[in-house]
């Protein structure tokens, strides 16, 4: 996994946590820490989330095998 995948994935992975904050608290992390979700910096970091989730749908779609192999060499 290359480091843009992996900071993709961490991205989206704060991206489902907010989204679950949402659905069973009423409440926005990320716009109670930048300010709003009209703040120009709550829309920069719910934008990068957003490409975040379309680089990883390419992740959907790797065969496992390939995805197994690159784990491996990552950790060599």
């Amino acid at each position: 996994m290359s480091a843009i995948q992996r900071i993709a994935l961490v991205l989206t992975i704060i991206g489902a946590i907010n989204w679950g904050l949402i659905g069973f608290f009423q409440f926005d992390l990320i716009a109670a820490i930048f300010g709003g979700q009209d703040s120009a910096l709550a829309r920069i970091i719910y934008g990068l989330v957003g490409i975040a989730g379309l680089i990883n749908l390419g992740l959907l779609f790797k065969p496992s095998e390939e995805v197994e192999r690159s784990e491996a060499r990552a950790t060599r």
